[in-house]
């Protein structure tokens, strides 16, 4: 491992989740480094485009030719090149929107977003990354996924976004057993109020899972019975066939079987 480098990368993940804006000061004491060094990282990171200071120079946040990367890597993104299509039929035959999104570490990173049909007023969310526990995406990922996973990920830390999200290993880890059951994971309000979310995991060739496909909208329209056990059907049923277009066996996983 070269240190300069891992040092380099956690200046960027502190100005990504603690910034936008901080000083030499404040990232020194927050990574427990000298200044000067911290100083030659950033100015090193600042002359690469990946670092630039505010109009007072004595602030730093992340420089524009992250922006490109992040570009790179979804357009390269094999999941995602390949659910472009999926995702816009489930959009259209549910008739809301609809997210892609992979396991990264503790979270959960939104690689692809099908707007809801004739919706006024949506954000695109591609790229945004939500803590595991709180999105149905997560859960319907880890729950497929090898129970070494699922056992690391509980014992590790569970934020909580809203008042509704779950943070007990055990209420947590009975939603997976379920989810793992029936071959899909719900949201109830936890990561935004108001919104609910129904997903199933997506299988590559290799039978391991590749990540997940959801529906996202308001809760009183997902969950309301029956909606939610026809759009749960729904769901699955994109997800089975966009994992045999990843080259996934049928029978491969449990969730494949027809």
């Amino acid at each position: 491992m070269v240190q300069s480098v891992q040092r380099a990368i956690r200046i960027l993940r502190q100005l990504a989740t603690d910034g936008p804006r901080l000083g030499v000061t404040e990232l020194a004491d927050r990574m427990g480094l000298a200044k000067p060094t911290v100083h030659a990282l950033l100015r090193t990171l600042e002359s690469e485009g990946l670092v630039s200071r505010d109009s007072e120079g004595s602030k730093y946040r992340l420089g524009p030719d992250l922006v490109a990367f992040g570009n790179a890597y979804l357009d390269t993104h094999e999941l995602r090149s390949r659910s472009l299509t999926w995702a816009d039929l489930l959009a259209t035959r549910t008739k809301e929107a609809v997210w892609v999104g992979i396991l990264t570490g503790n979270r959960v990173l939104v690689v692809h977003h099908a707007f809801r049909p004739r919706g006024t007023g949506q954000i695109l969310e591609v790229g945004a990354t939500i803590p595991w526990n709180t999105n149905a995406l997560g859960k319907a990922i880890v729950a497929a996924s090898v129970p070494a996973l699922g056992k690391e990920l509980l014992a590790g830390e569970l934020p909580a976004l809203t008042g509704a999200s779950i943070t007990d290993p055990a209420v947590l880890a009975r939603q997976l057993d379920e989810a793992a059951r029936a071959g899909y994971a719900i949201e109830d309000q936890e990561s935004t109020i108001g919104d609910g979310a129904v997903a199933a995991p997506i299988f590559d060739r290799s039978g391991q899972v590749a990540g997940a496909i959801g529906i996202v909208g308001p809760v009183e329209r997902l969950l309301a019975e029956p909606t939610w056990q026809e759009l749960a059907v729904a769901v699955r049923e994109v997800a089975r066939n966009l994992s045999r277009e990843l080259g996934a066996r049928r029978g491969s996983a449990i969730h494949l079987q027809s």
